[in-house]
């Protein structure tokens, strides 16, 4: 009865294991006849024991042959598949494992095993990368043995081809007198994907072996080859789309060839050539930019360690030495793989998030305490220091690279040093595609949505500006299946569509905050650029050839034009117009009204960063709006601010960097102040913005097409021989309104006209 109690068990659990194979070989193989039960015993020689295969009966064999092979594959137990070959010594219904192999599938000689014909997929299941961890069969003390990969390598190649190997199995090998055994650590097969799922695959003559070892295990590997690029990338193409990054494939091109075209060759190639690996790469650019995701994603790429992500004032302690020993322990796993495997150690990657909040030029920071000088001694030390790592690779990010110490920015260190700026047209395009991608997979995107016009109208849009344009714009198509008299109507999901219109009116919302604001520049000229004459015309003509000469000329990377003129001449007006024509991306207007209530260091620290800012981008334009406000010049008392002057003198001269391209536009309406501060002379050019005279006022109140034709010169006559345009645009203003107050809608729409003699009364009102 026990007997047939313990009969009955095992049928069940092979009834169990049949079916957990099952489940693996449809992801993995084609188990392809029925499971048969079999006899296990020892290998009938050392040397056959050695060769990893599974020795049957020939009448046996003969159940597992492929087609075209003298040989066969069959899935043993629930942990491997054995190639399957015929010895005349193993018995019918009996299957010959070695020791290792017993072990794999925790059976006995005698035991009884299930075994069934196994078929590989005719795609997909060649090896590209097997890595295998080799020590010694038997421990050899103290005696260190080191191992030509490239050698070895082929042997193994040409020993096991044929088989295939599955993650967590183990098999045995001699070479050279020594016997050896190997793990298999993890397989990477043809045409596999970052969330495929594939821990099994068959050895060919194209795979390539990475070997790695234990720690102490005596065993040092070289000359490792061939696998450094497929173990150092996870995926043989680098779309970086599929990664959701858009627009920035000029900066990983860079980041690829700086950072990681080394580690892709193995260590005895770039030993040939006697250079290190970079070891630290520094992000900096404006805010949504894509750095942090860069770095997420460069982790995400790559094989090995999961990266240490830090924010800066993470590693900040009150307890004195705490924030050094915390660099420290970010450096500690490096050192003990560097100290352990050599050349073999695995990329150990340090992200720095705001690298700036405590890697501060040293002696900048007067808290009394010297931690952040500390902190960048330390981290100088375990980059770059006497015992120096060759295994890491420091990513940092910040907004102002100007803030962080020298030191860290030279080779060796944070070496490469990468602008991650504002994504052009195709850039943008990109991204709005990748943020778009799923509700139009799930017909949520209206088909009338144009992701190449979006990308027109977001001309100054960062990354992070982009994504939340889209969310605003699905936050109105959601809102349309929403109703707000009773929320707990059913929804329609069915037909949410996100429009066009959508992000039209989406775009009100979400404004640039980096780069042209351009409907802040449309404030500065309400109504428009308005035909005024020869003089106005031929001077936006010079303006507008020098923004050319600016985009053009290699000669002239900075160039500052003055706009001189009476109060109300339109200057602002003009210098906006100027800048909105340029289409360039970078334009930023400087103004008194923005610093009210600002010191004038602060003012100064303000007026520099735009500047700093304006380097940035290729292409920039700032506007100094009324520079006599800006240097808080009045008549009596003290008379202007010298340190904001000097500030303006400096920088007015200062050349961008290479590859930069400013023009500056100042307004005034006291060229003779400036001009006895020598500010004037500062700029390249002065033009001067003349008042309206009588023909400039004709060609004004025609474009505006609000008086009847037979009133246009009455009106003209009733005026000044000069009047500046915006006292001219207040008294037009006026008039529309009416003797009520109303009609002015009317007046501006072209549905009616200003009464002349209600022009008179204003003219009149207005002059007393």
């Amino acid at each position: 009865m026990a007997g047939m109690r313990r009969q009955s068990d095992g049928s069940a659990a092979a009834a169990g294991i049949t079916g957990y194979m099952r489940r693996i070989g449809e992801n993995t193989g084609i188990l392809d006849a029925p499971t048969i039960t079999m006899k296990v015993s020892t290998t009938p020689s050392q040397e056959l024991a050695l060769t990893n295969c599974a020795y049957c009966s020939p009448n046996d064999t003969t159940r597992f042959l492929r087609r075209g092979s003298d040989h066969g594959l069959a899935a043993v137990g629930s942990t491997m598949v054995l190639n399957i070959k015929a010895h005349e010594s193993v018995p019918d219904g009996s299957i010959a494992l070695n020791a290792i192999q017993r072990r794999n599938a925790k059976v006995s000689a005698g035991d009884s095993i299930l075994v069934e014909r196994f078929s590989p997929p005719e795609k997909g299941f060649k090896l590209v990368l097997l890595t295998i961890e080799l020590e010694f069969v038997k421990s050899r003390g103290k005696n260190e043995q080191q191992l030509d990969a490239t050698i070895l390598g082929k042997e193994l190649q040409r020993r096991f081809a044929g088989q295939v190997f599955t993650v967590g199995q183990k098999a045995s090998f001699e070479y050279c007198g020594t016997n050896y055994i190997f793990s298999v650590l993890g397989t990477i097969v043809e045409g596999q994907g970052e969330s495929d799922s594939v821990n099994r695959g068959l050895l060919g003559s194209e795979s390539t072996i990475l070997f790695e070892t234990p720690s102490n295990s005596g065993i040092k590997i070289v000359n490792q080859r061939g696998g450094a690029s497929s173990s150092l990338f996870k995926q043989k193409d680098l779309n970086f789309q599929k990664l959701g990054i858009g627009g920035l494939d000029a900066e990983f091109a860079d980041i690829f060839r700086r950072a990681f075209a080394s580690r892709v060759f193995p260590p005895h190639v770039i030993s040939k050539l006697g250079i290190s690996h970079v070891k630290g790469l520094l992000l900096y650019g404006p805010p949504g930019t894509g750095k942090t995701l860069i770095a997420r994603q460069i982790g995400k790429m790559l094989n090995g360690r999961e990266p240490k992500v830090v924010n800066g004032p993470e590693v900040l302690s009150k307890f004195v030495g705490e924030t050094e020993k915390n660099v420290r322990d970010l450096f500690a796993d490096a050192e003990n793989d560097q100290r352990s495997r050599g050349e073999q150690s695995d990329l150990h990657i340090i992200i720095f998030d705001e690298i700036d909040a405590i890697c501060k030029t040293r002696g900048s920071t007067r808290d009394g305490t010297g931690v952040h000088d500390s902190i960048v001694n330390q981290l100088l030390t375990k980059i770059d220091g006497v015992d120096a790592l060759n295994n890491i690779l420091l990513i940092g990010m910040t907004n102002r690279k100007d803030l962080l110490d020298e030191a860290l920015l030279r080779p060796g260190r944070l070496e490469v040093q990468i602008e991650i700026g504002l994504p052009d047209e195709r850039g943008r395009v990109q991204i709005l595609q990748i943020h778009t991608s799923r509700m139009k997979d799930n017909s949520f995107l209206g088909a009338n949505v144009n992701i190449e016009e979006l990308a027109v109208r977001t001309k100054n849009f960062s990354g992070a500006e982009l994504e939340g344009l889209v969310k605003s714009a699905v936050s109105f198509g959601l809102n349309r299946q929403v109703n707000m008299a009773d929320l707990s109507r059913p929804l329609d999901e069915d037909n949410i569509k996100v429009t066009m219109d959508d992000f039209l009116r989406a775009l009100h919302e979400v404004q640039p905050a980096f780069g042209a604001a351009i409907n802040t520049l449309e404030m500065y000229r309400l109504n428009g650029m308005l035909d005024c004459g020869e003089r106005h015309r031929h001077i936006q003509e010079m303006a507008t050839t020098l923004v050319e000469q600016v985009r053009r000329s290699e000669r002239t990377p900075l160039l500052t034009c003055l706009l001189e003129g009476p109060s109300g001449s339109g200057k602002t007006a003009m210098a906006a117009t100027i800048a909105i024509d340029s289409d360039f991306p970078f334009i930023k207007v400087i103004s008194a009204e923005n610093m009210v209530g600002h010191t004038e260091s602060s003012k100064c620290g303000v007026i520099a960063k735009v500047f700093e800012d304006a380097y940035k981008s290729p292409f920039s334009i700032i506007i100094l709006d009324d520079i006599e406000r800006l240097l808080e010049y009045v008549n009596i008392g003290p008379r202007f601010s010298n340190l904001i002057l000097q500030t303006l003198l400096v920088l007015l001269k200062k050349i961008p960097p290479k590859g930069r391209k400013l023009l500056v536009l100042g307004t005034t309406s006291m060229p003779r102040v400036l001009e006895s501060m020598d500010l004037v002379g500062a700029f390249n050019v002065s033009l001067h913005v003349p008042v309206l005279n009588r023909a400039d006022i004709t060609k004004v109140l025609e474009s505006l097409n609000v008086f009847a034709k037979q009133d246009i010169n009455n009106a003209v006559t009733a005026l000044d021989e000069e009047i500046p345009i915006k006292r001219l645009l207040m008294l037009v203003e006026m008039a529309a309104q009416g003797k009520s107050g109303q009609g002015a809608e009317e007046v501006y729409a072209g549905r009616s006209k200003i009464d002349i003699d209600h022009f008179y009364d204003c003219l009149h009102d207005l002059a007393s």
